[in-house]
């Protein structure tokens, strides 16, 4: 069976992923692009945009991993658009005509819409459902690859709440943001059914790969 993955995740040190006030012109809140500054340097991040160059260390050994045998996307509302972004019947992502997810991406929202498909390969589908069942979709739809799960921090907690989830690359990032959206919260535990490995960077901020026990 497919594997479900998180990859490249970045949270702060008090654990948030996402700062207080999303809007359109800050879909971090009040972190802005503090959490993913790590990336902006690595030639995976080069690359994503079309250009060369960029560093070849441990970051982006982590980074490259994001891609690597996906065949669909599952995401929460938060991701695909800043708050209200369901009372613009026109409105298609934050990525443009042509998404960086080249599969079909499931956005779960309690108000899904027809399915939109752009540029590229991605199509966007629109769910109103539990884990279990958006994860039974997408893994029809990755046609025997892996579901990685894009986040944010609500939606990936309720797949961990779940034991849904066999592999999890968090980046934690050395600054403090006091509030937002917190991954944690709720989900004391968790290490007794992932094995846990870190890995330091130079740029100051921490990998933490969990895998899951037994599978």
């Amino acid at each position: 069976m497919s594997a479900v993955r998180v990859h490249n995740f970045a949270i702060s040190l008090d654990g948030f992923a996402t700062g207080e006030g999303q809007a359109p012109n800050a879909p971090f809140g009040h972190a802005g692009e503090r959490l993913h500054e790590w990336m902006f340097t690595t030639r995976f991040w080069y690359e994503m945009g079309g250009g060369t160059g960029g560093t070849a260390g441990v970051d982006n050994a982590f980074a490259t991993a994001h891609s690597r045998g996906i065949g669909a996307e599952i995401m929460g509302a938060g991701k695909f658009g800043p708050p209200d972004w369901q009372d613009d019947p026109d409105y298609k992502g934050a990525w443009g005509p042509n998404p960086p997810f080249h599969t079909p991406v499931f956005v779960l929202t309690h108000r899904p819409r027809p399915s939109i498909e752009m540029d590229g390969g991605t199509t966007f589908h629109f769910l109103d459902a539990p884990p279990a069942e958006a994860l039974k979709r997408a893994r029809e739809a990755a046609d025997g690859l892996d579901v990685r799960l894009g986040g944010g921090a609500t939606m990936i907690r309720d797949f961990l709440v779940e034991g849904l989830v066999d592999h999890m690359h968090v980046v934690q990032v050395p600054i403090l943001l006091g509030r937002g959206v917190r991954l944690w919260d709720g989900l004391e535990s968790l290490e007794e059914a992932y094995d846990i490995e870190s890995v330091s960077s130079p740029t100051g901020v921490v990998h933490l790969t969990f895998t899951a026990k037994g599978r």
